[in-house]
Parts: structure tokens; C-alpha cells; sequence
């Protein structure tokens, strides 16, 4: 079998050695700083922990860090391997089809969220014994596609995305356009600290957070969820949330000069203009992890 690895960059990696604020910080064992050596080391251990299981499985591996830019499809291998948190999983999965499954490995779980991961720190060749042999059961994820003015930007996002002034102190301003099957299409004007929409998979994280519902994780529905919504005196608004069905949008016209589009995170980031247009509906090709059948 053939493997792509997926290595999380640790802090203590990016900031640690050559930062010496850092270095002082750890010296003085100051509390902003004391689980930033303990998760690296775990971290470490659990990618040799790795190497050895895939060794011993006769697993042909590709190793690729996270930090790197992920380019390209890892449609040339069996199954993607994540070693890190949910973030590293997160990247992983925007070069990963519905024809390539994903395995997660929590690798410093004291320190770490691991809510796609199926296994963790010294449980790594159990697990992947359990998926060769077929026994790991898997879900199939509904992923999110986005357009900004027409065209495509994304068609993997898995978690959510958010929609907000460049600012997090500035007032979000936006129109807001929900067409639904079925249904007429809604709109309204809103002011708020911008919109959260994702798919099942990122309803309990952000989306709940700001007050939407747990989607079960086999879900093909789409949920928006207005951050802090503003409205005048006696006034209501109409469109806080909602949940769409199979083949329904959301669109955002933007009415600020400045603003953001964040994709599953910081690290996929679109800037968004006066006049601009966001839609998001459900993507076509979903993901399908290992592992979270049990959750």
C-alpha cells in the first residue's frame, strides 16, 4: 500500500529555537508557555511512532509537513495519514478526494483537539491494522464549495467558513441571500460580527459556538450561523441562522471595502471588496474519514 503523511509543524518548531522571547519564556517556566515543549516532544514521538508502524506494515510513505504549501491531489496513494491535531487534518483534506481516505493520529492528545482523529499517541498501529484489515469503520463527510464573483475558490472546505470585516472591532456589512429548495429565496441587510457556514462535520465547533444546532456527521446540509447580529430598536432579525437542504445557497454580497473570506481557518484567506459576491452551497465530492463512525 502506498501512504501520503501529513506532519503537523509543531510551535515549539516554528517559534522555540530561534525566538528569544521564546527561549526566555521557557527558562523562567512561565505559564504562557509550559505545554509548548510537551507537546512537541510528544509529537515527536508519535511521528516515530509512525515511521515504525508503516515500516512494519510494509507501507510505502511519503512524508510531507503541513507548514509546506500542499499542492496538487493525493489521488497517486491509498489512504492520507494526518499526524498532528485537527488542523493538520483540516489541511490535508483540501488535497484529498472522495476516492482517497483519511486516517487522523492525535499526536500530542494532552494538548491537542482531535475530533476527526481515529487514534492517538501510542494506539498508531493498532489503528492502522483495524483500517487494512477493513475493520475501522469510516463516514462520509459533506464538504462546502464557495464561489467569490462567479468563480470557483474552493470545493473542499470541510469545516466551515467565515465571512467578516478585515477588522475584528469593525461592523460586518453584508446582504444576505438564502434560497433554499422549495422555499422562496430570503434576503436582508445585516449588520453583525459576520457569518459562520460550514457543513456536519464543523456544526460543533464555530457554528455551535455561535448558537447553531449539532448536525448529525452524516448529514448533506449546509448551516449559517450570523455572529452577534445588530438590530435597531424594535427591530428583529429574520435570518440569524438557518439550515439548508440538499441543493440550497447561501450568498453574500459585500458592502464593506474591506474584508476577509476564511476557508477552514487562517491559513486559506480570500480579501473581499465592496460590491463582491460569495456563495456557498454543498460540494460534490466528499471526504471519508476513518475512524469517526463511532462518535
Amino acid at each position: 500500500m502506498k501512504a501520503a503523511v501529513v506532519l503537523k509543524r509543531t510551535a515549539y518548531r516554528t517559534y522555540g529555537p530561534g525566538d528569544l522571547r521564546v527561549r526566555e519564556l521557557l527558562r523562567r517556566k512561565d505559564p504562557t508557555v509550559a505545554r509548548l515543549l510537551r507537546a512537541h516532544e510528544d509529537h515527536e514521538t508519535t511521528v516515530r511512532e509512525v515511521e515504525d508502524a508503516l515500516t512494519s506494515l510494509g507501507v510505502h510513505a511519503k512524508f510531507v509537513e503541513a507548514a509546506e504549501p500542499l499542492t496538487g491531489t493525493f489521488d497517486d496513494v491509498d489512504f492520507v495519514l494526518t499526524v498532528g491535531g485537527d488542523g493538520t487534518l483540516l489541511l490535508a483534506s483540501h488535497r484529498a478526494s472522495s476516492a482517497t481516505p483519511i486516517l487522523g493520529i492525535n499526536s500530542a492528545p494532552k494538548d491537542s483537539v482531535g475530533f476527526f482523529c481515529a487514534a492517538k499517541k501510542g494506539h498508531v498501529k493498532r489503528a492502522l491494522v483495524a483500517m487494512m484489515r477493513g475493520r475501522l469503520p469510516k463516514v462520509v463527510l459533506t464538504r462546502m464549495q464557495v464561489e467569490l464573483n462567479g468563480r470557483h475558490v474552493h470545493e473542499r472546505v470541510l469545516n466551515e467558513a467565515l465571512f467578516c470585516h478585515t477588522s475584528p472591532a469593525a461592523t460586518s456589512r453584508y446582504i444576505l441571500r438564502v434560497e433554499d429548495v422549495g422555499a422562496r429565496m430570503a434576503e436582508e441587510e445585516h449588520r453583525s460580527s459576520g457569518l459562520w457556514i460550514g457543513p456536519a462535520a464543523g456544526s460543533t465547533a464555530a457554528q455551535k459556538s455561535a448558537g447553531g444546532k449539532v448536525l448529525p456527521l452524516s448529514s448533506k446540509r449546509l448551516q449559517y450561523v450570523v455572529r452577534e447580529p445588530y438590530a435597531t430598536r424594535g427591530g428583529k432579525i429574520r435570518l440569524p441562522r438557518g439550515i439548508l437542504g440538499d441543493g440550497g445557497s447561501v450568498t453574500v454580497l459585500c458592502k464593506m471595502h474591506t474584508a476577509k473570506l476564511f476557508l477552514d481557518g487562517v491559513h486559506t484567506a480570500f480579501d473581499c471588496t465592496l460590491g463582491d459576491v460569495v456563495t456557498f452551497r454543498r460540494s460534490p465530492d466528499p471526504l471519508v474519514v476513518f475512524g469517526m463512525a463511532r462518535r
